[in-house]
């Protein structure tokens, strides 16, 4: 799938796993929730329902560990503490 819309891989360097445990999550959020429910027949499909899938992902979603708060409201909430 990778080859067919030309997306190189990019994973972490051995031994080097900065941010792995969440790379790893969200690209399980991203096959499961949007990959496996869609089917693409163009790129430009892909690339327009994916832009609606991450503007969806952190500005709707809401997320219980986040206060049930969309990741950008957190992200504001957290800002506004600090200023």
């Amino acid at each position: 799938m990778l080859s067919t819309f030309q997306i190189g891989r990019s994973l972490s360097m051995k031994g080097c796993p900065y941010d792995n445990a969440v790379a790893e999550a969200t690209f399980k959020m991203i096959k499961t929730e949007f990959v496996q429910q869609i089917k693409f027949d163009r790129l430009e499909h892909l690339t327009l329902e994916f832009s609606d899938y991450v503007n969806w992902f952190n500005k709707l979603r809401i997320h219980g560990t986040l206060g049930y708060l969309s990741p950008i409201e957190y992200n504001r909430a957290s800002l506004k503490k600090v200023v």
